[in-house]
């Protein structure tokens, strides 16, 4: 281990004595979007979807289980929950698709959602879908073993786990933590600073991308085993540097968001900006002209500021420094 100070920061940026915190501004969700019409495909064999509703009292949380089929989960502005279930099954003839869907069936109230249904046996299948609406401010607990889950405008404990499938996260807040195991997570934050305790997020294989508004403030812990950290933001590091392990502060710094891939890469983007990954050489030859970026050469942690000019410095560890040809002058 080396210990090391790594900074960066821009010159000419107007500097204020604290962050303005402006909350996440969430939408109110009332379009329906899950359809029969965007079901998958399967081949030869006879399909069948049904869409099923039901509206129910919010008791200011909800549990949603699903084994097979993706979770979807928006806030809106009403104070009672709309549940949307699509049903689809397949079989070797449409007669029998028809009777496996027939008897599913959903099991919702008391604050929970699932379903319930026979044994798919004789090459046959079906599966439950949900696209569920449900006030701002709503505990979660999400969980699906085969689907993406979602979650986007909802203010809360909120608790998620997708064993296959990917996660995406949209304006939330509270205390949100929980892991997918095969599949990517994107999470896309609002505001300045995180609304709630914090937000805590892993996946065993895949990646994380994690879209922050220009001026957002935070704490952010960042690892993996065997992929690379790559940031759109200045970041400013001291003390240990540890291989593929990023602690930092972003901003003014704010609540913890804490970010963990086992096999896949972790980025740090900008709303808006597309990130492109490149290797320490590439990025190495660009520092004249793009701003800030620090590296090592396991090429693990990659920092930049896409803006352009040279009106960002750069201070590296001894070992790696630029000459002062390359370094912008403060």
């Amino acid at each position: 281990m080396r210990s090391a100070l790594i900074t960066t920061a821009c010159i000419g940026l107007s500097i204020s004595t604290g962050p303005v915190r402006l909350l996440a501004q969430m939408q109110n969700n009332t379009e329906i979007q899950m359809t029969c019409n965007n079901r998958g495909y399967d081949g030869d064999r006879a399909r069948h979807c049904d869409i099923r509703e039901q509206t129910l009292p919010s008791v200011g949380r909800l549990s949603v289980e699903g084994h097979n089929g993706s979770a979807t989960v928006k806030g809106w502005l009403r104070s009672d929950v709309l549940v949307r279930a699509r049903v689809d099954s397949a079989a070797e003839t449409q007669a029998a698709a028809d009777l496996l869907a027939s008897r599913v069936s959903i099991d919702s109230g008391g604050g929970q959602v699932r379903s319930i249904g026979p044994d798919s046996v004789d090459n046959s299948w079906w599966s439950v879908s949900y696209e569920i609406f449900v006030p701002e401010a709503t505990d979660l607990s999400v969980k699906t073993h085969n689907g993406e889950v979602t979650i986007s405008d909802v203010r809360g404990q909120i608790r998620f786990d997708a064993h296959n499938g990917a996660v995406h996260l949209k304006r939330v807040a509270g205390d949100v933590g929980g892991a997918t195991h095969n599949g990517g997570v994107q999470v896309e934050l609002m505001g300045s600073i995180w609304d709630g305790r914090q937000l805590e997020v892993s996946t065993y294989n895949g990646g994380i991308t994690v879209a922050m508004p220009v001026g957002y403030s935070a704490r952010v812990q960042a690892e993996t085993s065997s992929g690379r950290i790559q940031s759109d933001f200045p970041i400013t590091m001291s003390g240990e540097v540890r291989p593929r392990r990023l602690d930092t502060y972003i901003g003014a710094g704010g609540p913890l968001i804490r970010l963990t891939s086992h096999n896949g890469q972790v980025t740090l983007k900008r709303a808006g900006i597309a990130v492109v990954s490149q290797s320490p050489s590439a990025l190495r030859n660009r520092l004249p002209r793009e701003g800030p970026a620090f590296w090592r050469d396991s090429g693990a942690i990659d920092a930049r500021d896409s803006q352009t000019g040279p009106a960002c410095g750069i201070q590296l560890p001894t070992s790696r420094r630029p000459s002062a040809r390359r370094s912008a002058s403060t």
